[in-house]
């Protein structure tokens, strides 16, 4: 390991805003924050520039970002210090044990900024909009919370719309150009560092929105789904 991260995660451990893998969690996040605004969750945050983004934009509501890697989460935790932000908090967690850090109906919304695609299809249940990661987010989200993936894969936007259609999720925006848009809500105007890149070299920017239904399918949907996957994909 480099020293410039032995440094950033001997330092992340002095971090107020930053909780690694912390005990007790569950419907105390009114009292980290010292209020009961609401909580956004940004997942799979890297270095968090959406958590801090959002924090910077809407002072009344609380961010929370998570992530595992704790030298990308440096970043975003000292932005925010330095901007004095104390809406945004960091969570050093594996995303599929999220249900161990938030009560039931804790989370008000949740964002998915530029996830890795995870495009074989053996990899399938690795995307974060699959529905095995449905299942553990409507465990944390109230009714109605609304979840925002925004990605430069053609593939996992893709993917994620046959998801809402076959999760019977409620579909709210559909956009397969974002930067194409003559108005955008300050919101999708954020950049990460990995948009700014654009390593998919397109220039192109998808972004969906959606709230899950009462009750979703169960793992007989996730079968379905890798069917399907396959026969696109041309594989037997």
């Amino acid at each position: 390991m480099g020293q410039k991260k032995l440094v950033r995660f001997a330092e992340i451990k002095t971090f107020s805003n930053v909780l690694q893998y912390p005990e007790g969690m569950p419907g105390a996040w009114k009292d980290f924050f010292k209020n009961e605004n609401p909580i956004t969750l940004e997942l799979a945050c890297g270095k968090g520039e959406y958590a801090v983004g959002l924090a910077a934009l809407y002072g009344k509501r609380n961010f929370i970002g998570v992530d595992l890697k704790g030298n990308r989460l440096w970043v975003g935790a000292k932005k925010a210090i330095q901007m004095g932000l104390s809406n945004v908090a960091f969570l050093r967690i594996q995303i599929d044990g999220i249900t161990k850090f938030f009560a039931s109906g804790e989370v008000d919304e949740i964002w998915i900024t530029f996830p890795d695609p995870q495009l074989r299809v053996s990899k399938d249940k690795k995307r974060l909009t699959h529905p095995k990661f449905l299942r553990f987010y409507q465990q944390v989200l109230k009714p109605g919370g609304r979840i925002h993936l925004k990605t430069d894969s053609p593939v996992l936007y893709d993917f994620t719309k046959k998801v809402i259609e076959l999760c019977r999720c409620t579909l709210l925006e559909d956009m397969d150009n974002v930067h194409a848009q003559s108005h955008l809500k300050p919101e999708l105007q954020i950049k990460t560092h990995y948009e700014a890149l654009d390593i998919a070299g397109s220039n192109r920017v998808h972004y969906l929105s959606f709230t899950l239904p009462q009750t979703l399918p169960g793992k007989e949907v996730d079968i379905v789904l890798h069917n399907l996957l396959k026969e696109n994909a041309g594989i037997s």
